[in-house]
């Protein structure tokens, strides 16, 4: 598996699958590059897809240095010249979304389109998700967390009838600093003074039935950012790419497509 070196020297590893115009997919908080898993070969015969295990989370390095979205941003920019990709469409969920955000605002040649799942924009704005989810996932029992947030994830009919390993619920190589700082990292993301600023045409993809990031954000992140579109899947929840794949995976190739031609 390769890796790249960042600038304050901490070894990223990376993957990179397939042929075609490179698309950078963004995992969520606390995970690696398998939160792609069940979806990734979708995009492959139109796209190759590039991964990332974040700082702290798969075969990548563990620093104790302080993290944040931005700095994922610039590790993503150390990705894509070790792997000599000068610009790439960006689709990024979650904190992922967060990440993508600053990418296109610091790193503005680099992202040729942007696609914005199940995320918020930070700040004073931005939606919070409830006290009743949030003590749900705040349970001393880790199995009982687990549930909360599967069911954050994924629907009960999905739930039922899928028995798992879900890719979604986090790296659990991860060590207790490295989940903290991402907890940190996306807890104080906040781009929404700067979102006017991003000039790649971009897409934001939502569950209609979000909870662990309420629906509400995505037409704030859309109407903040010019020329955004925005679409919202009927009955998805925050995992939303992965459940309702035979949807989200044509929407994302058909918004890369259109604006292929133009940019």
């Amino acid at each position: 598996m390769p890796h790249a070196k960042t600038s304050d020297g901490v070894h990223i590893a990376y993957q990179l699958c397939g042929e075609g115009d490179p698309l950078v997919l963004l995992a969520g908080q606390a995970n690696n590059h398998h939160w792609w898993d069940g979806v990734r070969d979708d995009f492959h015969g139109a796209r190759s897809t590039l991964t990332i295990d974040y700082r702290g989370t798969g075969e990548s390095d563990d620093p104790l240095t302080p993290y944040s979205t931005q700095r994922f941003a610039r590790d993503v920019i150390a990705v894509l010249d070790d792997a000599g990709i000068d610009r790439a469409d960006v689709y990024g969920t979650s904190m992922g979304g967060r990440v993508g955000q600053w990418l296109a605002i610091r790193h503005p040649r680099r992202v040729r389109a942007l696609i914005l799942g199940c995320t918020s924009s930070g700040g004073r704005l931005s939606i919070e998700r409830s006290k009743d989810v949030r003590r749900s996932l705040a349970v001393p029992n880790p199995a009982e967390a687990q549930s909360a947030l599967a069911e954050l994830m994924y629907t009960p009919a999905w739930l039922a009838t899928h028995s798992g390993p879900y890719q979604t619920l986090g790296d659990p190589t991860m060590s207790v600093l490295a989940r903290r700082g991402h907890l940190t990292a996306s807890r104080d993301h906040d781009a929404w003074e700067e979102l006017p600023r991003i000039q790649a045409p971009t897409f934001v993809l939502h569950g209609s039935d979000d909870l662990l990031n309420p629906v509400a954000n995505a037409p704030l992140i859309a109407d903040r950012i010019p020329g955004a579109e925005m679409m919202l899947i009927p009955g998805a929840r925050h995992a939303y790419f992965d459940e309702f794949r035979a949807t989200a995976g044509p929407l994302v190739l058909d918004f890369l497509n259109r604006k292929a031609s133009k940019t």
